[in-house]
């Protein structure tokens, strides 16, 4: 019969002198396998005696127990020592000075923002802004949306703690509200877009928590919708750089608009492509309307004496479809093997005269 002292020794030695994970993981198998010489060893106390058995399954356990504790000890040494050989390897001496390429890079949404700004200002529109954060008025009742309308709910907007007064102001869900503050520090006629942040409780593949909006407002004497559709077309040649771009207008509802309509363009998709302006295909990417006359009466404005119209874009969505961009949380991974991947260089601005997306 082997002699245990001399089992245990060997199985040791063996864990102790294991150079790396693979020869440990080597040495665990020929212990403790299901051929190991423990589990052979093992599988044999059947045929013996009871009291003999007794003895030599708690020897056997004993050793058993040891060797795992071994291989525990050892597996840790061997990370430790990984971990040491990798952060030496990775070392970087920060007082060299920097590689003389230019490593900047501006962000897609910066760079589609700037596009969309740049084709606007074009067509004669102002760029307005307001505040991230904002009360319950301007975000929603001045924009005709009802106390029982979903948007309100928790599940969708983030409010923050209630006011002494009990109000509650909320993270804006659009960009809609510079629109109406718009109106209300200046008299008509308006013609002015509203790019921005905008926050709304929601996180997949296509939508975050946070994301950004481009929201355009005409308002004057004598409008009409087909004005509307003459710079949604002239908007999306510019942006997606082709000639002819097929839309339809199918009927849909905003509380802020009156007609309203989601907005499609013809596209082709080809594999994991879309080609814009081609094929027999469609792709949502807008909604607008004619500014709903309630709109209008919230800032003192008379329905019989102005019109106008409204559109909203998803500047993230639109970033993906135009620069093929897969996944709409990549956008704030904050990963620069992604931004150098995707981004645009600082002297890439985008103009009408020297292209878009150069």
């Amino acid at each position: 019969m082997q002699d245990l002292s001399t089992l245990e020794a060997e199985l040791l030695a063996s864990v102790d002198n294991a150079a790396d994970l693979t020869a440990l993981e080597a040495a665990r198998v020929a212990a403790l396998g299901k051929k190991g010489r423990l589990t052979q060893l093992m599988r044999g106390l059947g045929a013996m005696a009871a009291e003999e058995r007794k003895t030599r399954a708690a020897e056997l356990n004993r050793i058993k127990g040891a060797v795992t504790k071994a291989i525990e000890d050892r597996r840790a040494t061997l990370a430790e020592e990984a971990l040491a050989a990798r952060l030496e390897a990775e070392r970087i001496d920060v007082t060299l000075p920097p590689r003389p390429e230019s490593t900047g890079r501006i962000h897609p949404i910066g760079q589609v923002m700037d596009e969309i700004c740049e084709i606007f200002a074009d067509l004669g529109f102002s760029i307005a802004e307001g505040p991230d954060i904002e009360d319950d008025y301007h975000n929603f009742t001045a924009l005709n949306i009802p106390p029982e309308h979903p948007a309100r709910q928790m599940h969708d907007t983030f409010y923050l703690p209630d006011a002494p007064d009990g109000t509650r102001m909320v993270l804006r869900t659009h960009t809609s509200p510079v629109q109406i503050r718009s109106m209300e520090a200046a008299p008509p006629p308006y013609r002015l877009i509203a790019p921005g942040r905008t926050f709304r409780c929601d996180s997949d593949q296509t939508h975050t928590p946070m994301f950004h909006q481009v929201e355009g407002l005409v308002i004057d004497r004598n409008i009409h919708m087909g004005q509307l559709k003459g710079v949604l077309e002239d908007f999306a040649a510019a942006f997606f750089e082709v000639e002819n771009v097929r839309m339809r207008f199918r009927p849909s509802y905003f509380p802020f608009t009156e007609p309203s309509a989601e907005v499609d363009i013809g596209c082709r998709f080809d594999g994991d492509q879309i080609r814009i302006g081609e094929g027999e295909d469609w792709l949502e990417i807008l909604g607008c309307g004619m500014v709903n006359p309630r709109v209008l009466q919230a800032v003192d404005l008379d329905p019989e004496e102005w019109q106008g119209f409204a559109w909203g874009i998803g500047l993230d969505r639109i970033a993906m479809l135009k620069y093929g961009i897969p996944d709409l949380r990549a956008f704030f991974d904050s990963d620069l093997r992604w931004l150098k991947h995707y981004g645009f260089l600082p002297f890439d601005v985008p103009t009408l005269g020297g292209g878009l997306s150069r």
